[in-house]
């Protein structure tokens, strides 16, 4: 089966080229070869920037596909350009949309993929809806074989998946639970979550590739592990040996403050999730996650502690969540103060 990958080398996308190539598919990796990654030897690596329409033309001349995979579409424009590259190309697309995408608020607790799409906090998932309605008005109207995967919050061994952390620097929330440091929750720590291993959310991913009957359907692929969200800071902070010194701080409160981080708070991580895996599992027979939190965070943060050179933090993050725990403890105060003064 030959696989293209376009991106292909990030934390989700690198488990999948590599699950690919050790079940025997001959895989090419299209991207600008800027992020630096080991791709499996089988692999071929074309070094081209897929918005130069002469580089891939002639980097790919004129070869067809049983399945591309886009990981770095965000935007319809570039869909639209897809459409039209691969277009007679290509037995299947994938586009990779985002679980972000569903409602918001729920009207439901379990999340299927029949929820409804509509997310008025962030733009990124607004983009990925209008991708996705192309990309099915394009199938429906002339049979461009689409098929859409939606991931949740997916790590791997170099990230380190907390609700409020720094997502370059990921680190930065294990050395501030190292330091005795509070580290921050939004809202009471109650609320849902799932979070995915990148080599899992692989299984599901790499078991579409080329099924015809997945042509015009849509699937989400995570675990079914659900905890709320001190669990998850709980596991981190025990695979580190510290302790959890967790803050609540209301994510109305955190947006107010960091406006930045409201769109990803309201529009995801601040919000219960439970995803329905039904789908997947019916169209991938034997897909199951099988990496428990508990193992994959204490690997994370082994292949952290291995090389201290891959322990960046981010300074100017720390000083915003210093400055947001400050405040957020005197406006508490004075809250008190004030409401027993009457």
């Amino acid at each position: 089966m030959r696989v293209l990958f376009i991106g292909g080398t990030g934390i989700i996308s690198t488990a999948c080229t590599q699950l690919a190539a050790e079940r025997g598919f001959e895989v090419a990796v299209l991207n600008r070869g800027r992020r630096r990654c080991d791709l499996p030897f089988a692999v071929r690596a074309l070094q081209v920037n897929i918005d130069d329409a002469a580089a891939v033309a002639d980097a790919l001349k004129g070869a067809c596909f049983d399945a591309v995979v886009d990981w770095i579409a965000y935007e319809p424009a570039q869909v639209e350009r897809d459409i039209t590259l691969f277009r007679g190309r290509t037995r299947q697309y994938i586009f990779i949309s985002s679980a972000s995408a569903y409602q918001k608020p729920a009207t439901h607790y379990l999340i299927t993929e029949s929820t409804p799409l509509a997310n008025p906090y962030w733009s990124y998932s607004q983009q990925k809806i209008a991708c996705e309605e192309r990309l099915m008005r394009e199938y429906r109207e002339n049979g461009f074989p689409i098929t859409i995967v939606r991931p949740s919050l997916t790590y791997g061994d170099t990230q380190i998946p907390l609700a409020v952390n720094s997502w370059a620097k990921s680190f930065t929330a294990v050395d501030r639970m190292r330091r005795g440091k509070k580290v921050i929750v939004p809202g009471d720590g109650s609320s849902l979550w799932v979070i995915t291993h990148n080599t899992d959310f692989a299984k599901g991913l790499v078991g579409l590739l080329g099924r015809e009957q997945t042509i015009g359907h849509a699937f989400q692929i995570t675990s079914d592990e659900v905890m709320s969200w001190d669990q998850w800071y709980r596991a981190t902070a025990e695979a580190a040996g510290a302790e959890a010194r967790l803050i609540h701080i209301p994510s109305e409160f955190i947006g107010a403050c960091i406006p930045e981080s409201r769109p990803g708070l309201l529009g995801d991580k601040s919000v219960s999730v439970v995803f329905d895996n039904s789908k997947i599992k019916r169209f991938v027979p034997g897909y199951c996650a099988t990496m428990p939190f508990a193992e994959g965070i204490r690997r994370t943060i082994a292949w952290f502690d291995a090389d201290p050179a891959r322990q960046q933090i981010d300074e100017e993050a720390n000083a915003r969540w210093d400055k947001l725990i400050e405040a957020y403890d005197c406006g508490m105060a004075e809250a008190v103060r004030q409401f027993q003064e009457r």
